[in-house]
Formats: structure tokens, sequence, C-alpha cells
């Protein structure tokens, strides 16, 4: 693909929920960040990108699709014990 074609992305619950966690885990230092390539870790950030995730259960508690619940606590599991491991 060159640079110049666009990649269509329709947003979604589930894209939203990816794209938290998704700095979630650039924070617990479990990614690179995507622009300077660096691995660094910033509990803060990592504990409130995860509170967000929280907020978004909470707030959506039988909102959700089977798959968008799965995909949500699946996530929030892992980032969990991620950051319990870094204590």
């Amino acid at each position: 693909m060159n640079t110049t074609e666009s990649v269509s992305v329709n947003a979604s619950f589930s894209m939203l929920v990816m794209s938290v966690a998704s700095s979630a885990a650039m924070a617990l230092g479990l990614t690179p960040d995507p622009q300077s390539g660096h691995v660094e870790i910033d509990k803060n950030m990592a504990r409130f990108n995860i509170d967000l995730l929280l907020i978004l259960k909470e707030k959506t508690k039988s909102n959700l699709a089977n798959d968008e619940s799965e995909l949500l606590d699946h996530l929030l599991n892992d980032l969990q014990m991620k950051f319990i491991q870094l204590k």
C-alpha cells in the first residue's frame, strides 16, 4: 500500500476499548511508543487508562454485546495483572 492511500477504520465500542487499552499497554512498557520506539513505564498513566476502562465497564453494564463485554473483561484482567506485577 502506498502512503497516499487511506485506510478505512470504522468507529466502534471495540475500537474505543482497544485504543484505551493500547495506551495502557504502552504506559506499562508492554509496547514501544510508536513515534519514538522507546519503551517507557508510566504507572500513573497506566492506572489512568485502566481506570477509564473500568468506568466504561461500569457505565455500559448490561448494554454491550457479549463479544464487546468479553473483550473489555479480558483486556481489563490482563492489564490489571500486568499493573500488579510492576509494583
